[in-house]
């Protein structure tokens, strides 16, 4: 083993000469077990087991608690497709792994494309779902909470042919993303018949009794949100796409806004003097029941941005067609949360997790969201072009130099008075910084910002994959990389232990939603997408979203409020925070550090000083690195614990890895082995005995190589060590 390992090495320093590598001669394979025992990072006893136990997940404000009052967070993970299905020997392996890590619970992701009887797309058969239940009963054992975002484009079977209005039309509808073909898509926000589809799939689930916990799923507490749509909503602008095949369900749209606009206006002429002879193309009128309410968010940000440019309202036929839109949206997620209450259920909802542009689509969708259940969200960041690790161009900024880009200005859509959740999100390679994302999302998102739940996307198997990428296919959304999982055993003991206080709300943005639909424009905030991609800027300074809380509030004044002082939290380009944990640095690429009593830590681009935290010092000559000093008592914290985590992660590539010169495109992907650029690190802690420090393997296992400290210095090279992990006792 350890002769191929050097010749592994040998091979990746041949690539030190090739165009656009690093010097890689420090950097080492990445070598954990697939299923390790004994390792001193398992989280499997930090896990509240069986889930469940404290009764059904309950939204308490603009939080989550159990029904006995325990509050909880999740820190999950996606399983996706058919995975939910496996055997039940592989359900044993996922929830071990699961557990190790430190996940309290999983978003089951489009999985019911293939789980009904074949016929109907609603029907489900106890055979089908006997693996499924299997799997949900190890993961409830093991204390892991399960969600459902069941729906992403509800496939229309035959057996459904007569239920369906156009059933033709719909079965043979061709996207460019396939997985969309013949669904319900787009269409379901306003068409009854397909509404009836969605709506029944989801109380049939409900419904079925798992036999191995004698439950229905219903009245399963372990089963912590149930989510009406994934990715979809009116104002989704494939909708249009949609329409254009569906010719009936184009005239449906049409007849029902019609009629809409005849209840409000009476006659086409007071419509048109209404809408300033705007907005109605020539041979649309009520009499004929053909006025297109043009459901397409990219019309409405576009129209709201302009008002706010010309300092005018929006223009009437534009507020006529997304108030009308809106409506429509709400009398869908009334029924199917009305049919979801009905069965027992009383956990939480979310209506759908994507955002609907900018302005009045976006603000008008939110609310819709936000009266049904929590507000979910997604987001990704870097990356090259499309979903596969390719050569090309890519984003190699760091998230780290701004505060507020990237992943963690998704927070900007959290509602003040509901609980908050991000269930996708990934830094995608392959940009070299992604071990920056999950301890921003675990430290200023679940900390600072007080949100809920974490769904990282996407887990495809129990193990780390051998590649930085996922699969043969070369997959950009890979959870099972050491740039992620190997800091959630740090991350899940920070989270769990509640070391990151929650701030203080440092802005609020009241939003009164009659004035929106009346024309108003109060609020001046952007979202440029692409495609799952989203870059969001605020109306005001995002530095402070590294300060406190920033929400938004549907009220009945139009007005943005901020924290008192809050000009003395900013300093030198350095933002703390309203808890005085957390220092968020501009300078240079940026960085920031973590000064908590159970985890200490710095994540970020260093500038090789020295860096007090509390009773620990630390230093590292990294460029780039993330540091994690944890404790591992569930009590204690680093100044009295006897036994204290080191992690350390910087970059990782595969071997073989090629970039240009300037390190914004990618030659060759490589492959396995992974390689990790060594840390080091050099901390102090102030504590009056004598450590014991002890080298951990890839998975987190004692070995038989210590070392000792140094005039009460701990040093710790990666380069010579070769690992990620230690173990420091007192």
């Amino acid at each position: 083993m350890t002769k191929k390992i050097t010749l592994i090495l040998a091979i990746c320093a041949s690539f030190v000469l090739s165009s656009g590598a690093q010097d890689l001669k420090n950097w080492f394979v990445f070598t954990p077990e697939d299923e390790p025992s004994g390792a001193i990072t398992d989280m499997a006893d930090w896990l509240d087991k069986p889930a469940g136990k404290h009764g059904f997940v309950q939204m308490k404000g603009d939080r989550l608690e159990f029904e006995d009052g325990t509050p909880v967070k999740f820190w999950g993970t996606n399983i996706c497709s058919n995975q939910p299905f496996m055997k039940p020997e592989e359900a044993v392996k996922w929830g071990n792994f699961l557990s190790r890590f430190g996940f309290n619970g999983v978003r089951f992701h489009k999985f019911t494309w293939g789980a009904t009887d074949g016929v109907h797309s609603t029907v489900i058969t106890d055979a089908k779902w006997k693996n499924f239940d299997f799997l949900c009963n190890e993961l409830r054992n093991k204390g892991i909470y399960y969600g459902w975002s069941h729906i992403y484009g509800h496939k229309v079977m035959k057996g459904d042919s007569a239920r369906i209005v156009a059933y033709s039309e719909l079965a043979a509808t061709k996207f460019p993303w396939s997985h969309l073909n013949g669904t319900t898509s787009a269409l379901v926000n306003f068409a009854d018949d397909l509404q009836a589809l969605n709506i029944e799939l989801t109380v049939n689930m409900l419904n079925h009794v798992n036999l191995l916990t004698g439950l229905k799923y219903a009245h399963d507490p372990a089963l912590s949100f149930v989510e009406f749509q994934n990715e979809d909503n009116i104002f989704w602008s494939a909708i249009e796409r949609t329409l254009e095949q569906t010719p009936t369900y184009r005239k449906m749209l049409c007849r029902k806004f019609s009629l809409w606009l005849k209840a409000k206006y009476g006659t086409d002429d007071q419509l048109r003097k209404a809408w300033n002879n705007e907005g109605l193309p020539s041979g649309e009128s009520m009499a004929a029941e053909n006025i297109y309410p043009q459901p397409n968010h990219g019309l409405f940000s576009g129209e709201y941005e302009q008002a706010v440019k010309e300092k005018r309202p929006v223009k009437q036929h534009i507020l006529d067609k997304a108030n009308f839109l809106y409506e429509e949206q709400m009398k869908f997620y009334k029924k199917f949360e009305k049919a979801i209450r009905e069965t027992g259920y009383k956990g939480p909802l979310v209506g759908s997790c994507w955002q609907a542009g900018t302005g009045l689509a976006h603000l008008l969708n939110l609310h819709a969201d936000a009266e049904v259940g929590m507000i979910d969200r997604h987001n990704y960041f870097g990356g090259g072009q499309g979903h596969s690790l390719a050569p090309g161009k890519f984003d190699n900024t760091p998230m780290i130099s701004k505060i507020g880009s990237g992943l963690f200005s998704s927070g900007l859509q959290q509602v003040s008075n509901r609980p908050f959740a991000f269930s996708e999100w990934m830094s995608l390679i392959p940009n070299e910084w992604t071990a920056e994302s999950s301890p921003i999302i675990a430290t200023y998102g679940m900390g600072i910002q007080g949100w809920d739940a974490s769904y990282v996307f996407a887990t495809d198997i129990p193990h780390y994959q051998p590649t930085i990428h996922s699969g043969r296919g070369g997959g950009i959304y890979n959870a099972t990389s050491p740039t992620q999982m190997a800091l959630y055993p740090a991350l899940s003991r920070m989270i769990f232990r509640g070391d990151v206080k929650e701030g203080e709300t440092v802005v609020n943005r009241k939003v009164e939603l009659a004035s929106i639909i009346k024309g108003a424009t109060p609020l001046n905030e952007s979202v440029k997408q692409d495609f799952d991609r989203k870059v969001m800027e605020g109306s005001f300074p995002l530095q402070l979203m590294a300060a406190g809380k920033v929400t938004l509030s549907f009220a009945d004044e139009n007005k943005t409020e901020f924290m008192k002082n809050f000009e003395s939290l900013w300093k030198d380009s350095v933002m703390s925070s309203t808890t005085g944990q957390l220092k968020w640095s501009e300078k240079g690429k940026g960085y920031f550090t973590i000064n908590t009593a159970g985890t200490k830590g710095f994540v970020g681009f260093s500038n090789k000083q020295p860096m007090q935290l509390g009773e620990l010092t630390l230093k590292t000559d990294n460029e780039f690195a993330v540091i994690l000093i944890t404790s591992l008592d569930k009590e204690k914290g680093i100044a009295n614990t006897n036994r204290i985590l080191v992690t350390t992660i910087a970059r990782a590539q595969n071997t073989g890895m090629k970039f240009s010169d300037d390190r914004t495109e990618l030659l060759a992907r490589g492959e396995a082995p992974v390689l990790l650029e060594p840390v080091n690190l050099s901390l102090k802690i102030d504590r009056k005995t004598q450590p014991k420090i002890t080298i951990l393997d890839h998975s987190g296992k004692k070995t038989n190589r210590v070392l000792s400290a140094e005039k009460g210095w701990i040093n710790l090279d990666g380069a010579q060590t070769k690992t990620i992990y230690y173990l420091i006792e007192y």
